[in-house]
């Protein structure tokens, strides 16, 4: 049996080591994570009880079509219902994306280092890659608009970049979406959107009236803290999502993420509770870094990379050995540093001072 020649070095997705995991290995009885980029927070009061509730209908196939969910986020974003697209995670909108548009006679564009599902699943679909190396830890939009040909099908732009944190800010987004070409999808993947502060960051859901070649990602995983439940969604014109819904798995969202995702919607409150904290946290680790002068890219999401000048992965080693798990730059590309989620205030303030010893 043979598989796709192009799966034959692909590695699958590793995620950042489980608790329980690193609690059995080494013998440890305290566990902080801070690698996945997870709500320290967990989620809305409102999302347990609505879990509790669905727990009796879980012998009924959910909403293929995610009626009750469209309706109240289509009147929360602004957008017709038929803008809308779910999936098992924004990640799945990635793939539904990869597999609908791209085959072996188109290319794809994308920043780099960036969020690694969009290189993984245009090479299942054995586009070419045209990845533009990050300036500054910013997308370098100018190179990316000179890699684009007759032949390129997608564009990602990932705003807050993952592992970085830098955004595209409002100016720079609309001069490159009025340069690039009608035909190219323009995919804005904003998963940290809930977290971003800065004053400058596009609103991009009015730029779906003028450009019908671009579509918004966003998700409930990160600062919802529905992360377990895997639900995240699409937002682009009509005659787009229309074409791309075919790609998309029947029932691909389970009755629970659903109710989950509806009742947080409904605690905005525990959203901006949530990214105040998050302001804070980063600001504990800014602080870290310029008493121990550490370069460190300044993060508009829910985690922060910082170049600790030594072998990333060691250092990862032995910040696991004493319970905190963290994401080790080595596997992001950034050899020489670590990405670390913002956790509670406390949480900061243990890793820090462990960091501190470890130096």
């Amino acid at each position: 049996m043979e598989v796709k020649s192009q799966l034959l070095n692909l590695k699958p997705y590793q995620p950042g080591k489980p608790i329980d995991e690193v609690k059995k290995e080494y013998g440890l009885d305290h566990i902080v994570k801070l690698a996945s980029n997870e709500n320290p927070y967990g989620s809305s009061a409102k999302v347990k009880q609505a879990v509790e509730r669905e727990i009796s209908q879980l012998a009924l196939y959910p909403d293929g079509y995610s009626a009750e969910l469209r309706e109240k986020l289509s009147s929360m974003v602004g957008v017709d219902q038929d803008q809308l697209i779910f999936g098992n995670g924004s990640d799945e909108i990635v793939q539904i994306i990869c597999r609908a548009l791209l085959d072996q006679n188109s290319n794809t564009v994308m920043a780099t280092p960036t969020f690694p599902q969009y290189r993984h699943n245009a090479i299942i679909e054995n586009a070419e890659i045209r990845e533009v190396p990050l300036k500054a830890g910013e997308h370098d939009l100018d190179a990316m608009l000179e890699a684009i040909d007759d032949y390129t099908k997608v564009v990602w732009v990932c705003s807050p970049n993952n592992p970085t944190g830098n955004y595209v800010n409002k100016s720079s987004m609309e001069a490159f979406l009025k340069k690039v070409p009608p035909s190219v999808l323009v995919v804005l993947d904003e998963a940290y959107a809930e977290y971003v502060t800065a004053e400058d960051y596009p609103d991009s859901v009015p730029y779906l009236q003028t450009y019908e070649n671009v579509m918004i990602l966003r998700t409930f995983s990160k600062a919802y803290g529905l992360a377990a439940l895997r639900i995240g969604y699409g937002i682009g014109c009509r005659k787009l999502v229309q074409m791309i819904e075919p790609a998309r798995e029947p029932f691909n969202t389970s009755r629970i993420a659903q109710a989950a995702a509806l009742a947080a919607l409904d605690d905005q409150e525990f959203i901006q509770t949530c990214r105040e904290r998050n302001r804070a946290g980063l600001k504990q680790y800014y602080a870290f870094c310029e008493e121990n002068n550490l370069s460190y890219y300044p993060s508009e999401g829910n985690f922060i990379l910082i170049d600790f000048n030594q072998d990333a992965n060691s250092l990862f080693q032995q910040l696991l050995e004493r319970g905190y798990i963290v994401r080790s730059g080595a596997a992001l590309g950034f050899p020489t540093s670590l990405r670390i989620t913002v956790g509670s205030e406390g949480q900061n303030r243990e890793i820090i001072e462990l960091l501190k010893t470890l130096l």
